[in-house]
């Protein structure tokens, strides 16, 4: 069900060889927490540092702060996307909302990630595109399965859904639990009742 980002467009690429591999890996986990703690200026030397490789191999891997920032995202996205597949044993109401929440989920911890990489990635970037490509699809996956059921309304579609999630997940200074509420309240909007 999760869409394979890997071919929507050009992205950052994956080392082949083993050790690479785990640098790589590691760097990207360490520039995720940096970047989500600090933001788009964390050090790079930290980053580094905390992956347990020299600078150097961070800019082997990553000539820019762009490129490694554009990577986490792509990370990321691609964890979103595969995530659905959590979700594909179970009917379509429940596969949809569950999706819907580990999104809701994912956007609440990454507000600061995501001002980080929009201050340096144009939206244009193929890699923002490719994202955003393979989340829609994920997304609309998701919606057409739960229409075809008549779980929701069939006037619904991903584009307004995932606006409303993100609009939902962005809400700052939200009292513990206000989010899941809100986020129950627009869901349950998208149920389908016979008049």
């Amino acid at each position: 069900m999760a869409t394979d980002i890997s071919t929507a467009a050009p992205t950052t690429r994956r080392p082949k060889r083993a050790d690479a591999a785990r640098n790589y890996d590691a760097l990207i986990a360490a520039a995720r927490d940096a970047f989500t703690r600090d933001d788009a200026d964390a050090s790079l030397e930290h980053i580094a540092r905390q992956a347990g490789v020299g600078i150097g191999t961070l800019y082997r891997h990553f000539p820019t702060r762009k490129d490694l920032l554009a990577a986490v995202y792509e990370e990321e996205a691609q964890a979103i996307c595969r995530s659905a597949d959590d979700f594909a044993g179970l009917p379509p109401w429940e596969a949809l909302t569950g999706w819907l929440r580990r999104f809701t989920e994912y956007a609440v911890t990454k507000h600061a990630l995501m001002d980080a990489l929009m201050s340096y990635v144009d939206r244009e970037d193929p890699v923002f595109q490719s994202c955003r490509v393979a989340i829609n699809t994920t997304g609309n996956t998701l919606v057409e399965r739960a229409k075809a059921s008549g779980d929701i309304r069939p006037d619904a579609d991903f584009a307004d859904i995932g606006r409303m999630v993100a609009g939902i997940a962005t809400i700052r200074n939200a009292e513990p639990g206000q989010i899941e509420r809100i986020l129950e309240l627009a869901l349950d909007g998208l149920r389908y009742r016979t008049a």
